[in-house]
């Protein structure tokens, strides 16, 4: 089905790094084929404001001395929840609106001038836009359940012409049955190069999840360019690195954050993820490439340049998720095209970005050996000598939060004394491991940015401890490893409806949402929940999280369901139709949507390894270890600036602050988790803006980290920041749509989205 627009206006087995064995000596890859580098620096048109995801942006109005001057100028109040980067092209400002509507938006004053609505699954953190070299074909590339679609950018109308009748499926081309996949689109939008767009995917973390294989897709036929399979095929590099016919099985390694392109060299970086399962690895034994590594691949073909893997036999979800950085560094006297990236567990990594050789050593150290049956953890892990890590990597008595009561830090003290705590300790189903950082710890999506030719690196960091110990969720029925095993995973619940709800919120929901849907403290309750939120949205909260409750990208869509109706929803149709929030409907035409969901019975899911291939005895697995936020002592969330030309830290200032604490020594305490999928804005002028859980936004002085300006947002934004300019007049526009923060402005600024700029003659509030 094609939807009417309503138009409102005109119109490795080691650390090393493996390289190919054809690098292209040159300075420029493809030099003869590559497009001219883009202005990047000037605009914000794609996710992260360009292709080399920099968020830097060469702009002068606001200054260090007028930043405190200002003030909101337009709101677009669209409602809802939402985590939406926006993009602005040629003064249009490009939104996602609570009921699943793209809106275009005068960039200057938030008057809407069309609607495309009835984009139920939509990746709902941004879009994607291209134009030809002659600017007639102006497209939005977007990913709607499991497919990729475009939409003409100037009237919102559907490309019929692109792809199958509109869209191309995402679930083709990974080598294995599409019916037997669950979720295949990212939870970020990808990135253009030229006419290409390239992907990643989010396809779940359970046993038998689909492969996060990445690839390359004509922005104007739809049609899949290149494929590289992240877990390799039989005589691929890397293959030796997994057991035999792992590529059958094995899901994951896939790149679900934010994708960088050097345009002038013709790279594309993919940050990949762990393989699944993250916390028990005995059916995946070896070094597991490509996961969690950064993947240099030649933008046109695919073709592999080099990689370096963070994480041998990931058993800590230690994925790379956050944007490759693209600096120019002065080292040993030289200036070096470099990226730079930062992991979960901390550490910043820096490699020359042509031939992948780092900056500064990195050392594989010994780490500790797994007690779990059937496993085999990697005996040493990588370490970087330089630059410094961002977060604490150990936990100690004197780490615990000082503002515990006395019984608590004890209760604590002892339980520190029984548990494991060193950096890749596995886990264990005798022993709590604590993890430091923990599965949303360190860098995460949207914590990087960087003043390219100063060498400058941003991190925006949380330290953040996970509590995990293994269970055995599904005991197979065999007596050793060399058992063909033909039963279903521990993830497939069965029963009615309420009975398979109850099973996953018992497996996923309850160490945090408490027994009987309760709440735990500031934890809410979830009794009727169903009620307050339709499915679309509750959905989107268990995949991408919200707040200081992780995503949950790995469970499908059934067990969603599940969860949905045991809180008392009854709707889980994500095809429903919603009109438009001015009241003219923008859902029109007939037929089957080409991403429509098929029922449950009708599904094929894998349930067992395939024929010949062995899995272990049991199953085991472990929850997020995320009930403790505040376990640690302040600061719990910080930006961090790096001088890569020295690999030192130039300065650290804490991100955010907790109101329900006092302040340490006269500065923030930071707020835990409060920098997780947030971002920031960098200018040529000397200003970081940053956002952080507390729901505000910060002005910082790049040069030394000095606070600035800070503005109190009514709720709590899930989104990246954006930044452009129209006509010398700069505006920052902030996606604030989460929980209440200041209920005392909501009258004043609806949720939706929220642009700043310094005051002209004729400034004033306006609601459109």
């Amino acid at each position: 089905m094609r939807m009417r627009v309503i138009a409102l206006g005109i119109l490795s087995f080691c650390s090393a790094i493996f390289f190919s064995n054809e690098l292209p000596a040159s300075d420029a890859i493809h030099n003869e084929l590559s497009p001219a580098v883009s202005d990047q620096h000037k605009s914000w048109k794609q996710y992260g404001g360009g292709p080399d995801q920099s968020k830097y942006l060469d702009f002068k109005e606001i200054t260090k001395s007028n930043v405190n001057q200002l003030e909101v100028a337009w709101v677009y109040p669209s409602g809802g929840n939402g985590m939406f980067n926006p993009i602005v092209v040629n003064g249009v400002m490009y939104v996602l609106s609570e009921d699943d509507s793209l809106v275009a938006l005068e960039a200057t004053t938030g008057k809407k001038i069309w609607v495309h609505s009835d984009l139920s699954g939509i990746v709902r953190t941004g879009i994607n836009y291209w134009e030809s070299k002659d600017g007639k074909d102006r497209r939005l590339i977007i990913c709607v359940q499991d497919t990729l679609q475009a939409l003409d950018a100037i009237t919102g109308l559907s490309i019929t012409n692109f792809g199958d009748n509109g869209s191309t499926s995402l679930k083709e081309g990974l080598g294995r049955d599409p019916a037997t996949i669950g979720r295949e689109q990212s939870t970020s939008p990808g990135q253009i190069y030229d006419n290409l767009i390239f992907l990643g995917s989010s396809p779940g973390e359970n046993y038998f999840s689909a492969p996060g294989h990445v690839r390359a897709y004509d922005v104007v036929t739809g049609k899949l360019v290149w494929v590289f399979h992240t877990v390799p095929w039989p005589g691929e590099f890397g293959y030796e690195t997994w057991p035999k016919d792992a590529y059958k099985y094995i899901g994951g390694v896939n790149t679900w954050g934010e994708i960088t392109v050097d345009e002038k060299n013709g790279i594309v970086f993919f940050p990949l993820g762990a393989p699944t399962y993250d916390y028990y690895g005995a059916d995946r034994i070896g070094s597991g490439l490509f996961g969690d590594c950064l993947l240099a691949l030649d933008a046109r073909t695919g073709k592999r340049l080099w990689h370096f893997q963070a994480v041998h036999h990931d058993l800590w979800d230690y994925d790379f998720c956050s944007a490759p950085q693209l600096i120019t560094a002065n080292h040993d006297g030289k200036k070096i095209e470099a990226v730079a990236i930062a992991g979960k567990q901390g550490f910043l990594y820096v490699f020359n970005r042509l031939t992948g050789e780092a900056l500064w050593p990195i050392e594989e150290r010994p780490v500790p050996p797994s007690d779990m049956p059937q496993e085999e953890a990697w005996p040493t892990q990588p370490f970087p000598t330089a630059p410094p890590p961002f977060t604490r990597h150990v936990i100690t008595t004197n780490d615990l939060n000082p503002f515990f009561s006395p019984e608590k830090r004890e209760q604590w003290v002892k339980r520190l004394a029984a548990a494991r705590t060193a950096i890749f300790q596995p886990l264990s189903d005798k022993f709590e491991t604590i993890a430091m950082p923990g599965a949303v710890g360190g860098a995460n999506r949207g914590n990087t940015a960087a003043d390219p030719d100063k060498g400058i690196v941003y991190v925006t960091s949380q330290d953040f401890a996970s509590v995990y110990k293994l269970k055995p969720e599904f005991p197979i029925p065999s007596a050793s490893l060399k058992t063909v095993t033909n039963q279903p995973p521990p993830f497939l619940f069965t029963g009615d409806q309420m009975t398979r709800g109850r099973a996953a919120y018992g497996f996923f929901c309850q160490s945090c949402h408490g027994t009987n849907l309760a709440g735990v403290g500031a934890i809410p309750a979830l009794a009727d929940a169903g009620k307050r939120i339709r499915f679309g949205d509750f959905k989107t909260q268990i995949m991408v999280g919200k707040g200081q409750m992780p995503g949950f990208p790995f469970i499908d869509e059934e067990i969603v369901a599940d969860l949905y109706a045991l809180v008392g929803g009854t709707n889980t149709d994500s095809d429903e139709h919603i009109s438009d929030r001015e009241g003219s409907s923008a859902r029109a035409g007939s037929g089957e949507r080409p991403n429509q969901r098929r029922p449950r019975w009708q599904r094929n899911r894998p349930l067992s390894y395939p024929p010949g291939v062995y899995g272990p005895t049991n199953n085991y697995s472990s929850g997020y270890g995320m009930e403790y936020p505040d376990l640690l002592s302040p600061p719990w969330s910080s930006i961090t600036a790096y001088d890569l030309n020295t690999g030192t830290i130039k300065w650290r200032s804490p991100l955010g602050h907790d109101a329900r604490v006092p302040k340490v020594n006269g500065q923030n305490a930071g707020v835990p988790n409060g920098s997780q999928r947030k971002g920031m804005v960098v200018t040529s002028n000397g200003l970081i803006f940053a956002t952080c859980l507390d729901g505000k936004v910060y002005a910082y002085d790049s040069d030394n980290g000095d606070l600035l300006w800070s503005s109190q947002l009514p709720r709590n934004t899930e989104a990246m920041p954006a930044m452009y300019e129209i006509n010398g007049h700069q505006y920052l526009v902030i996606c604030d749509m989460g929980k209440v923060i200041d209920p005392a402005l909501v009258d004043k600024m609806p949720a939706g989205y929220i642009v700043y700029a310094l005051p002209k003659s004729d400034a004033h509030l306006s609601k459109r």
